[in-house]
């Protein structure tokens, strides 16, 4: 999640011009209800993480508009004043290929400080909110990416076009021209962000009326056009693939500087996805069914009660008809999706310890699971011989599960169709694995070291119960293994004389050493195996210490033990 860096003195003096005062206690108790969570709170600095779906907050000039209408009942705004448009942004039709969304802003009269160290630091609270926007609502650049210029540098209007790899400007942070290909190769921002544009031979820049470079989006801006202390009008480009993302991280860059004391002024694009003159300002609509709200919520609201929640959320109600609310909330919100959303920040403004209390209309008694004894008692054994409980990862890869421990799949694999990481692409079929990956992560703590998991693995697409542990010390050989399991076998109520026999792995049938591992079986019923672990599959986990294991599988020790309960 974002973690913005407020200073305590410009947030003081945000809250301050709007006439509301704020104090340490108040943040921490009501900011994590409004989507944040408080890292540090000092008298200098405040550090708030916050939430995924809340990126209008990203700013301290966004964050203490929101403060003021939560905080202190003050009626924000849902839209944002905007004057109508004076100039053009015309986009050329081969961008529809290349980045098909583009839209513009222009903000008059920004007071960025009375000195040069606030002006300083109002250009890189302004730079910090554009990566952070970037970040939570660009994706990295790709949906959304955002450019500022001094807009006293430019002249309108202003064209997007495509142009070859070998068009040559001053990108910012250089002082000669260099062409598109030189910097995506070496520019620092350029090697960040080639990836976004490979493939492709025609690259987008905007143009001014004089054919000068502002931006190569999503990768850089031209160096004339650097926001500085003397800049008091900026002109604020988004281009994507997003039109939502887009038109979202337009608002809110127009809403920090409108904070700063700005004036927006719309931008009649002409051309791609973005046609229209943006940004549009005006606030999106909802109805919002007051039976929904009662099914939720438990409970009914008045007109004046739904009022003052919506707007302690920056929203407003527009009108009451007899089965439902009219709600307008900005245009900015991407986290209002549905109109659960809405009841949520209905809940929260209104105040979740004033919604009534309600009893259940059914009984609902608990139910022991069907297994519910023998996962006790297979717990209580393991634990018995020294063996302490841990829960691991449920997501695995192939590697892991299956070509590092010389297993076959079971039946079909299911495989993660977006994994995010390498190692999370498939849901694991055996637990030994993800013990094996633990004791690696705690190779620097001393021996020995015994661990189990009772846990569900996903085999031909369906779960199943299964028990795993590793020990791993110095003395651990197969005699140690074999007592272990004769002891958790006895725990359970298996012994040679009801029928319980070990029998010999063949060579190379999973991760244990040859000659050194066994079947156990039940009246003719495998149940589960054990063994010393092979130092070569010791290795594929960075390994070097003697281990033994074993894992079974809980159906069958179901199946073949009977419940003593």
């Amino acid at each position: 999640m974002p973690t913005i860096s407020v200073e305590q003195s410009v947030l003081r003096a945000l809250m301050a011009d709007a006439g509301h005062e704020h104090s340490i206690a108040i943040l921490e108790e009501s900011l994590p209800l409004l989507g944040t969570d408080i890292d540090r709170c000092d008298e200098e600095m405040l550090d708030i993480e916050i939430f995924p779906d809340r990126p209008d907050l990203l700013s301290a000039e966004t964050l203490a508009r929101a403060m003021r209408a939560f905080l202190h009942d003050e009626a924000v705004s849902p839209g944002l004043e905007v004057k109508p448009a004076t100039t053009t942004m015309t986009v050329d039709d081969e961008l529809s290929e290349v980045r098909p969304v583009i839209v513009c802003a222009i903000v008059h009269g920004v007071n960025l400080g009375e000195d040069e160290d606030s002006k300083d630091a109002a250009i890189r609270r302004l730079m910090d909110h554009q990566e952070k926007l970037h970040f939570a609502i660009g994706r990295g650049r790709y949906r959304a990416s955002i450019g500022v210029h001094d807009l006293a540098r430019l002249k309108a209007p202003f064209r997007a076009v495509c142009v070859g790899r070998d068009a040559r400007f001053i990108p910012l942070g250089s002082e000669s021209p260099m062409s598109i290909e030189a910097i995506l190769r070496e520019h620092p921002k350029g090697v960040d962000y080639a990836h976004l544009l490979d493939g492709m031979d025609r690259v987008p820049v905007l143009l001014d009326a004089e054919d000068n470079v502002l931006s190569f989006p999503p990768i850089i801006n031209g160096a004339h056009t650097t926001v500085t202390t003397s800049t008091t009008s900026m002109f604020v480009d988004v281009t994507g693939w997003d039109l939502a993302a887009c038109e979202a991280s337009l608002h809110l860059v127009c809403l920090q500087l409108e904070a700063m004391g700005g004036t927006v002024e719309q931008v009649n694009v002409i051309g791609g996805q973005g046609q229209g003159q943006h940004p549009a300002g005006a606030p999106v609509q909802h109805h919002l069914p007051k039976d929904l709200v009662q099914r939720l919520l438990g409970r009914t609201f008045t007109r004046d009660e739904a009022s003052m929640a919506f707007q302690r959320m920056g929203g407003e109600v527009l009108e009451e008809t007899e089965d439902a609310f009219v709600v307008a909330m900005p245009c900015w919100r991407l986290d209002v999706l549905h109109n659960v959303d809405l009841i949520e920040d209905l809940a929260i403004g209104h105040g979740y310890d004033d919604l009534g209390a309600s009893s259940p209309t059914a009984p609902s008694h608990g139910q022991p699971r069907p297994d519910a004894h023998l996962r006790r008692r297979v717990r209580t054994a393991l634990v018995g011989l020294g063996f302490t409980e841990v829960q691991s990862l449920t997501l695995s890869n192939m590697e892991d599960q299956f070509e590092r421990m010389r297993w076959a799949p079971s039946g079909a694999v299911t495989q993660i169709t977006n994994p995010i990481t390498v190692d999370h692409t498939v849901l694991r079929q055996h637990l030994l694995p993800g013990l094996l990956r633990l004791l690696a992560a705690n190779r620097h703590h001393d021996l020995p070291q015994a661990v189990f998991e009772l846990g569900t693995v996903v085999r031909d697409h369906k779960n199943a119960g299964r028990v795993s542990f590793l020990a791993a010390e110095a003395s651990g050989g197969f005699a140690a293994v074999r007592g272990r399991i004769q002891a958790f076998m006895g725990a359970l109520g298996a012994t040679e004389a009801t029928g319980v026999t070990i029998e010999p792995l063949p060579d190379g049938d999973g991760p244990w050493l040859a000659g050194r591992a066994a079947r156990v079986v039940v009246n003719g019923a495998w149940v589960g195996c054990f063994g010393e672990i092979d130092p070569h599959v010791s290795d594929g986990f960075e390994l070097a210490v003697p281990m033994n294991a074993a894992e079974f599988d809980m159906a069958a020790l179901d199946a073949a033990l009977p419940d003593p309960v």
